[in-house]
């Protein structure tokens, strides 16, 4: 039997944007699953035309759907996610649900302590209004151009937004602002559990959503776990595993997991 890779995808993006990796990572043996997150379509139109079935989902409720998931596998898959992504898989490896995981790019874990001005530009579209709490929120031409594809031709990342993008629930994004506040947050993970698999995490240093300096903070947490955790960076944004380079940073992950046994 294969070893399952579940690909999570984060905020904005649709999970059909993991297909290129999918395809890649089945040609090299493994039994793939794109799963969505609740409230999400299977398509990308119909996912645009019903907003409100994401609205107020938060990530408590998002990564207990994905625990579930990982649940019904005989046995434990590894996880690869991007943004929001990274943030769950970290979560379900801490949990003991996976048998390793690579964050690329991922949103910040309670803990992680710089807000970098890039960021905090990306996220106040959704953060610099209270109200958006409990909405939806798909980024406009002009957003995904700064948020994901300021190391992009202005044409592939309006293409990219075109091709991929779709509303997401803002509670996830006001969640890990504040997780630093709230001893009890959903963005809290498991940072010393030594007897987790093994976790990689990828930086992209021209990223503007999730800074290379919030990449490197969380890859700190895990000093005090003996467990393997490792971090690679490349001279990429955040639309690394979506743009015309995809294929390298999915082959580093690919190279990544051979070298740890899986």
């Amino acid at each position: 039997m294969t070893t399952p890779v579940i690909f999570v995808h984060g905020l904005w993006l649709h999970s059909s944007s993991w297909q290129a990796w999918a395809d890649l990572y089945s040609e090299a043996g493994y039994q793939t699953a794109t799963p969505e997150w609740p409230g999400v379509a299977d398509t990308l139109e119909e996912t645009r035309a019903h907003p409100e079935r994401q609205a107020g989902k938060g990530l408590a409720e998002i990564i207990k759907h994905h625990a579930d998931y990982l649940k019904t596998f005989d046995s434990k898959p590894i996880l690869i996610g991007h943004s929001f992504g990274g943030l769950i898989v970290q979560s379900l490896l801490g949990q003991g649900l996976a048998a390793a995981a690579i964050a690329v790019d991922p949103a910040q874990i309670r803990g992680v302590l710089p807000l970098p001005i890039p960021q905090l530009r990306s996220a106040l579209p959704v953060l610099g209004n209270p109200l958006n709490f409990g909405k939806t929120f798909r980024p406009n031409l002009d957003q995904f151009a700064y948020g994901f594809g300021n190391a992009l031709p202005r044409a592939e990342s309006d293409d990219l937004h075109e091709q991929w993008t779709i509303p997401s629930p803002c509670r996830p994004l006001f969640e890990a602002a504040l997780a630093n506040f709230n001893p009890k947050s959903p963005a809290k993970v498991n940072v010393k559990n030594s007897a987790r698999g093994p976790l990689l995490i990828i930086s992209g240093t021209q990223d503007h959503t999730v800074p290379d300096a919030v990449s490197k903070a969380a890859y700190k947490l895990y000093r005090h776990s003996s467990a393997v955790t490792e971090f690679k960076q490349f001279d990429r944004g955040h639309s690394l595993t979506v743009d015309h380079g995809w294929r390298e940073i999915a082959q580093a992950g690919l190279d990544w997991l051979k070298s740890q046994g899986h």
